[in-house]
């Protein structure tokens, strides 16, 4: 335990974390109502894209092309193949609770990835964790198909996000320079913008509905989830270290269910919290399957400023939300 976990900053940046990460997938229900998806990403990029760039110019002196270079594909990956997988699910009719759910399979799945590629072997638990998990979301998405008016195939795209960012995050530990947090963000989003401006223009559907809730969504997007999702997510990585910042992460799920229910009156079932359980039980099967920080066994959660490992939890961050 370190020492400032329960300290009250701790304890309302950790807070603010759940709260604001879960922001990004009611967002995306709130902005897909009025437009699709392409447009709502594309709005939402504008914004957080102009201010990459601001960061980049300043930070100009400092990054080479090499890095840039490197992180294009990772943007691709981690931005704009996960986003367009996540807020096309939910645009498509999948419940915001189920898609932040698969979503959470993340870094289970880098878990098992990383053994094969990486030659980083994953544990018996992490393996175990993997089935368990893919069985909780079995269970919602299963439950879902019953009531719910989304396709079978939207299920899948969500799917593919996850998927993508987790080929994402095993890339970035190939990376052979190490970049920092806000500075693989501020790429990222460039690149997204660029790629989602892209993307709607060549569909024509780069207008936004001429109403308040569609700025309101992207206001939303912009302001909880990017900025308060990863400035929440640097504060806590910080003070307690990156397990318990990823642990952190899998409360969003939950949340995510219990404020859509909220706000749009998604129903919550029991097949649905069934299949939580599932995933939690996976998730601390994979947390604490050997001591390290929740990266296929490194040695440290302390909290740390280095820039490698900054670096590491960077695709992460940038992903999400």
């Amino acid at each position: 335990m370190t020492p400032s976990r329960w300290h009250p900053v701790s304890v309302l940046l950790s807070v603010g974390l759940v709260v604001c990460w879960s922001s990004g997938f009611i967002g995306a229900r709130l902005g897909t109502e009025d437009a699709s998806a392409t447009t709502l990403l594309a709005w939402r990029f504008i914004v957080a894209g102009t201010l990459a760039l601001g960061w980049l110019a300043w930070r100009r002196h400092r990054l080479t092309r090499r890095v840039v270079v490197a992180h294009l594909g990772l943007g691709l990956l981690t931005q704009v193949a996960y986003l367009s997988g996540v807020v096309g699910g939910i645009g498509a009719g999948v419940p915001a609770g189920t898609t932040a759910l698969i979503a959470a399979l993340q870094p289970i799945v880098v878990a098992v990835l990383a053994s094969a590629v990486l030659a980083q072997p994953a544990g018996r638990r992490q393996w175990w964790g993997l089935i368990l998990g893919l069985a909780g979301v079995g269970l919602v998405v299963a439950d879902d198909l019953t009531g719910s008016q989304a396709a079978p195939w939207a299920y899948l795209l969500p799917v593919f996000g996850m998927l993508a960012l987790s080929v994402g995050t095993v890339g970035d530990r190939r990376l052979p320079a190490p970049v920092s947090v806000l500075d693989a963000l501020a790429i990222h989003t460039t690149i997204a913008a660029a790629g989602f401006v892209s993307i709607a223009g060549l569909t024509d559907s780069l207008e936004p509905p001429h109403d308040a809730r569609f700025a309101w969504a992207v206001v939303w997007m912009v302001v909880l989830s990017w900025l308060g999702g990863y400035g929440c997510y640097l504060g806590v990585l910080r003070r307690l270290g990156p397990t318990r910042t990823s642990a952190l992460l899998y409360l969003t799920p939950p949340t995510t269910m219990l404020w859509a229910f909220a706000m749009f009156g998604e129903s919550v079932g029991w097949a649905a919290w069934a299949g939580l359980a599932l995933c939690a039980l996976a998730v601390a099967g994979v947390l604490t399957d050997r001591p390290g920080d929740g990266r296929f066994g490194k040695a440290t959660d302390q909290p740390s400023a280095g820039s490698k490992s900054t670096s590491e939890s960077g695709v992460k961050v940038s992903a999400s939300g």
